[in-house]
């Protein structure tokens, strides 16, 4: 199966290792992008996936009912950095530094819809300073993000918009960026090793956020974030995967499907007899 190597996954695999659930799992650790292309290509059983690329692939995958990495306000590591007003980016290079369609896409449609301006896109490596140098703002997400927004950001005087917060600001609805899912095919072979999966990873969130505190700990000795800063990222992002995520993700799906390769109304199906925490 795989596993984001982002802070924000942490959570969700911190408890795996506790409970020696760890041990069971045969990880492959990428970006989301590949991940994602990884599961939907059939060499992985279990993933994370962006949402985008779920909902394209929806009729070959069964969502974790209970999981994912979104956001029901601010979400700190996925962030629109500017050198002027979101007003002004009418026309106005934006690099794009995401690994994730999802968070690009989203960037895409505040911009369009909420804002009313439509720059020119292009991709690049999420390198913070040389973005500015070409661009008059930058779509970032993951740790990158979260340096720019602690730290690169505000000392370099850049605005900082939050991709979360101006989805919440905007529709009223908490946002998902990616899901756990299974290969439909594999959960018809294996439904018990399926579900056995989804069990663990609920409890290993379950015992991370109990102890958000040793997890935080953990983190800050290996990253560029102290204890405090890391415990607040892991409780602002939101773990669930319930009925109001999934009015979130109907309502993306409303407003990008037919453009980004998935119909509006497309059919999340959930893990049948999971728990439900």
């Amino acid at each position: 199966m795989g596993h984001i190597q982002f802070l924000n996954c942490l959570p969700l695999y911190w408890g795996l290792a506790r409970t020696g659930t760890l041990l069971d799992l045969d990880l492959t650790k990428d970006t989301p992008e590949k991940l994602s292309e990884q599961l939907v290509r059939g060499e992985l059983d279990i993933a994370p996936i962006t949402l985008v690329e779920f909902l394209r692939a929806a009729d070959d995958l069964v969502a974790f009912p209970d999981l994912a990495v979104g956001c029901d306000g601010p979400v700190m590591s996925c962030v629109i950095v500017s050198q002027k007003p979101l007003e002004q980016l009418d026309g106005a290079r934006v690099a794009l530094g995401s690994t994730s369609r999802t968070s690009v896409r989203l960037a895409q449609l505040l911009l369009a819809e909420k804002i009313g301006v439509r720059p020119e896109y292009y991709r690049c490596p999420p390198d913070l300073g040389l973005m500015m140098q070409e661009a008059d703002a930058a779509v970032l997400i993951g740790d990158a993000a979260l340096r720019a927004n602690l730290h690169d950001g505000p000392k370099l005087g850049l605005e900082v918009h939050d991709l979360g917060r101006m989805w919440k600001d905007w529709t009223g609805l908490p946002f998902v960026f990616a899901v756990w899912a299974a290969r439909r095919d594999y959960l018809e072979r294996e439904p018990v090793v399926v579900g056995k999966v989804h069990e663990a990873f609920l409890a290993s969130r379950d015992l991370s956020l109990e102890e958000v505190g040793k997890v935080a700990e953990q983190a800050a000795r290996w990253e560029h974030f102290d204890e405090a800063v890391l415990e607040r990222y892991f409780t602002t992002l939101d773990f669930r995967f319930g009925p109001d995520q999934l009015r979130g993700v109907a309502e993306f799906a409303r407003r990008v499907g037919p453009t980004t390769g998935f119909p509006a109304d497309v059919t999340v199906e959930l893990l049948a007899g999971a728990r439900r925490a």
